[in-house]
């Protein structure tokens, strides 16, 4: 178990308000880091730095929670984490915890927008869509269109589904709900 009295707030972007600047460097330090299945966005974009403490040692606690527990990803994205963070020149003991499991509501408002500028839709807030929808209209972020079908339920990853748009017969990606 971690040193350090962590938070049960989840979905945080960045630091505290009232954090130390080694936490906040912390924080600036992981928003460099890109998820790998999707490198448009950081890994604090998309929701899973779940928290940075300070232990009463003064080593760092952060917190990762992957997208979902068999994400093929998380090794990576944990490594990628922990280099960033010794770049930096911070000492942090990096955890990955899977309770609560994270949900799309955490993605942050500039991780959305990143999304839908790269041709994703993002999910919408609250999970409202259901995880597997093949029946659901999602509009086209290239045209608009909401005359779009689901083709097959798995994307280019899986928190992704493949979507084709009728009007202007482009495929692209909806990020799952969950």
């Amino acid at each position: 178990m971690p040193d350090a009295a962590i938070s049960d707030v989840v979905g945080c972007w960045g630091p505290e308000p009232g954090a130390d600047a080694t936490v906040k460097a912390a924080w600036t330090a992981l928003d460099g880091v890109m998820d790998p299945e999707i490198p448009v966005l950081s890994v604090v974009e998309l929701g899973i730095v779940r928290s940075v403490a300070r232990a009463a040692s003064g080593r760092l606690e952060v917190m990762v929670t992957p997208t979902y527990s068999g994400c093929p990803a998380t090794g990576v994205i944990l490594l990628e984490v922990e280099t960033a963070l010794a770049r930096a020149g911070l000492d942090a003991r990096v955890s990955a915890v899977i309770a609560p499991p994270w949900t799309t509501d955490w993605i942050s408002d500039s991780g959305r927008a990143r999304l839908a500028e790269v041709g994703i839709v993002p999910p919408p807030r609250s999970g409202k869509r259901a995880l597997t929808a093949p029946d659901e209209a999602v509009a086209c972020p290239l045209c608009g269109s909401a005359d779009t079908s689901q083709i097959s339920r798995f994307g280019s990853t899986a928190c992704k589904a493949l979507h084709r748009c009728n009007a202007c017969l482009e495929p692209f990606d909806v990020f799952k709900c969950h």
